[in-house]
């Protein structure tokens, strides 16, 4: 009896596994609609790199989609635009000693970037390089007086780091709201341009519209998120002509401190900076909830069209591959302090190989500020004699602080006959 269902025979077929890898390299498809979901962090620390004034040269790329639904989730959240920094570091006041963990990516930054814009980046003979040297061959040299080291090498290695380098800076005045026309924003532009040019060849060539449409909406979508007033209200949100100082640095056991000097008045308060988004008033914070809600509809959009897109898929694969290009470059680029609107003018440096010689120093010529820095790189006991020398600091200060008063109270005195 022959069986009611005759059996099915497998086809051993490689070669129609060969010719869809292949089709999909001659002209991939759906490719770039799932390239969209990826890379959403790269593109908001790209925003929060460059945002400022009212035209941001921001490339449309891969991770649009992403990162507008993540915006609106941080934006109905956590009530900000701006992402978190992505370098710790700590401020403190001068005056006082209060010292704050940095939310601001402007402040995150200035600290990150600090080795590759000090002196100007003159190595060879700018101030702070040649005081670090200095420091580093004087701890050498001690360790070859002590006989520390591999005994077997009769050179002994300088140190990569050592003691404390406070690099004094007066602040001058500030332009909030502002991002310099550096390589970033040039590059911006550039690749703009480069993309909308490739897609406008396709179409005198092909007649393909569809590639142009998608580049140049990705593009004004792109431009209009970067546009928005509420980005320069959170990364400059502080008060303006701060008198204060204020010390920036990564923490204890950094080789470097800066010392913000406010003498001029004209600088931001970077107390007040440090804060980030937390000094927003949430209620002027509605539109922009409203705002980007709208753009991530508008970008899921944009997807569903882009899906549509069938033919010469590798036009808009290099479109979306030059933006994202782009777009790492200005999310890492190091950028200086007067890039992001705070221009710094340099004083001075002092370095001592010793920390706690180093704060001594500083609280000799700048009074509170040695003493505010203490804290933070010597959080345990100090030894009885650093007791005293900081009691003796302490004496000094309140005397110059009431030799300040008393003036300021003769100066107030009104003429008489006036």
């Amino acid at each position: 009896m022959a069986p009611a269902f005759p059996p099915s025979r497998r086809q051993f077929d490689p070669e129609s596994t060969t010719i869809g890898i292949k089709l999909q390299w001659i002209n991939p498809s759906d490719i770039f609609s799932l390239l969209l979901l990826l890379g959403g962090d790269i593109v908001g620390r790209a925003l929060a790199q460059i945002v400022g004034p009212h035209f941001t040269p921001i490339a449309f790329s891969f991770g649009w989609v992403s990162y507008s639904i993540s915006a609106v989730t941080t934006a109905l959240g956590e009530n900000r635009l701006m992402p978190a920094p992505d370098f710790q570091c700590k401020v403190i006041n001068a005056d006082n000693g209060y010292t704050r963990d940095n939310r601001s990516w402007v402040i995150g930054r200035i600290v990150r970037d600090f080795e590759n814009w000090m002196d100007d980046g003159n190595t060879e003979s700018g101030a702070i390089h040649s005081e670090l040297r200095k420091i580093l061959q004087e701890k050498r040299d001690q360790q070859a007086v002590e006989g520390k080291g591999d005994p077997a090498n009769k050179e002994i290695e300088r140190p990569l780091q050592t003691g404390l380098c406070v690099s004094v800076y007066t602040a001058l005045e500030a332009r909030p709201a502002f991002s310099s026309r550096d390589l970033p924003y040039w590059t911006g532009v550039a690749v703009i341009v480069l993309q909308l040019g490739i897609a406008v060849i396709l179409f005198g060539l092909y007649g393909d519209w569809g590639i142009f449409f998608i580049t140049g909406a990705g593009t004004l979508l792109a431009l209009i998120t970067g546009s928005w007033p509420q980005w320069t209200r959170e990364k400059w949100a502080c008060r303006k002509k701060a008198r204060n100082d204020y010390i920036l640095t990564r923490g204890n056991g950094a080789q470097h401190a800066l010392l913000i000097l406010g003498t001029k008045g004209e600088g931001l308060d970077l107390e007040d900076l440090a804060g980030g988004s937390t000094n927003m008033n949430k209620r002027d914070f509605a539109p922009s909830r409203i705002i980007t809600v709208v753009m991530a509809v508008m970008w899921v959009v944009l997807l569903i069209t882009a899906s549509g897109i069938k033919q010469h898929s590798w036009y808009l694969l290099a479109v979306g591959s030059l933006g994202m290009l782009q777009n790492i470059f200005i999310a890492g680029w190091p950028r200086r302090p007067q890039d992001f609107g705070i221009p710094l003018h340099f004083e001075e440096v002092i370095g001592r190989v010793k920390v706690m010689q180093t704060l001594y120093a500083v609280e000799e010529k700048y009074p509170r500020a040695g003493r505010s820095m203490r804290d933070t790189f010597f959080p345990a006991r100090l030894w009885p004699d650093e007791i005293q020398k900081w009691e003796e600091y302490e004496a000094k200060a309140v005397q110059l602080e009431e030799e300040k008063k008393k003036k300021k109270i003769v100066t107030g005195i009104p003429q008489q006959g006036m």
